[in-house]
């Protein structure tokens, strides 16, 4: 016998094992890395998401109240978020009501990387609460309790510090705006598109750094430096628009038309889980971005004087062609609107994404580095 491995000691490890079944925590990266990060992409999608999308439908005079509603969005994200992942991480009621608080300070605190607070500090939290649930004849108060502590100590504690690095990438693109056009348009197409599928806020980065020619405008920069702002915001919007209309169209086999809308209208994010498993599927739509975004910025010369959080929606409630066709006739867009901006826009945000994705990811199924169902959503 290993002089390790006593008797005492192996019971022990058996005990504890046996603790962790009943209590059902299971330590692996399926459990973490797809099953609630799948359930962290849903309760985005049915809290901030679909309240954009009402944002945008309140931007038609008569249905201005559909706005209102879609204010809420941004409060309501965290909460769903963390609930969510409490539901797939089978958390019994008082943890999962508890773990709405959880989302709620890891989101606030987090900032840009307020999602991937979430996943992280609210799968600490929910474990923990698990672990004492029904276990003392208060548990009513018990079990919030450590939920909401352990969360909310964490919360405090690491979330500032992973918006601390998701704003490196803030930095990073604010430092490609001012490249010559082909290289910032490459750069930024693809770092805001992947930063939009993953768990982080692209939009919120967008928004930080002003990446809008109107943004830049109010921070007293030279013609030379808005025009540079205003065609990166454009780039950041082709970039994210190759994520969400390549998922979109080259998952249609499996996921038909609700995926279509899901991830087309909704968030790329959805295909995280399904990127853990095989990370070659997102090749198709990086590579579309690569070419849609210096497309942008050196031919059609798109350019974002819309709000900035536009810049990092793409085609979530079409906010990102929304913010691009505002700027337009909002009075600060310094040139005409032609039919070649129009052209430019549908290419740019629809028709070759689509193309280049359906393509690149043919080319990719014909040797065999994606199979049939590598894309299906749960």
């Amino acid at each position: 016998m290993n002089n390790d491995q006593t008797p005492a000691t192996t019971q022990e490890k058996n005990a504890f094992s046996r603790f962790l079944a009943r209590k059902d925590i299971v330590f692996s990266a399926k459990r973490y890395g797809i099953d609630a990060l799948g359930a962290m992409a849903l309760g985005l999608f049915g809290s901030l998401l679909i309240a954009t999308i009402f944002n945008a439908i309140g931007l038609i005079p008569f249905l201005a109240f559909f706005k209102t509603i879609g204010g809420y969005g941004a409060q309501a994200a965290g909460p769903a978020m963390a609930v969510a992942i409490a539901y797939a991480l089978k958390a019994p009621p008082l943890v999962l009501y508890s773990s709405a608080l959880v989302g709620l300070i890891a989101n606030s605190q987090g900032g840009a990387g307020g999602p991937l607070a979430v996943l992280l500090i609210a799968v600490v939290a929910i474990e923990c609460g698990k672990a004492v649930s029904k276990e003392t004849k208060v548990d009513i108060l018990v079990t919030p309790f450590v939920t909401v502590f352990v969360g909310g100590v964490l919360a405090i504690l690491i979330a500032p510090h992973i918006g601390t690095l998701v704003g490196l990438i803030g930095k990073f693109i604010g430092w490609a705006t001012f490249l010559q056009p082909f290289l910032m348009g490459l750069i930024i197409s693809v770092v805001v598109g992947v930063a939009l599928t993953l768990p982080i806020s692209s939009a919120a980065i967008c928004a930080a750094i002003g990446l809008s020619g109107v943004a830049a405008i109010a921070q007293g920069l030279s013609a030379d430096e808005v025009y540079g702002v205003a065609l990166a915001g454009g780039a950041a919007v082709a970039g994210c628009c190759a994520q969400m209309v390549g998922f979109a169209v080259m998952s249609f086999k499996e996921n038909k038309w609700g995926g279509l809308v899901s991830q087309g209208l909704g968030t790329s994010m959805l295909q995280m889980p399904n990127i853990i498993r095989n990370p070659r599927i997102w090749i198709p739509p990086t590579l579309a971005s690569a070419i849609t975004g210096p497309l942008a910025t050196c031919l059609f010369k798109m350019q974002m004087y819309g709000a900035a959080i536009n810049s990092g929606m793409g085609t979530c409630g079409l906010l990102g062609p929304i913010g691009i066709i505002l700027g337009w006739f909002d009075g600060q867009y310094p040139e005409t609107v032609g039919v070649f901006d129009w052209i430019g826009l549908l290419l740019i945000c629809f028709i070759l994404p689509a193309v280049l994705s359906v393509a690149f990811a043919a080319l990719l199924r014909r040797i065999g580095w994606i199979k049939e169902n590598d894309m299906k959503l749960d």
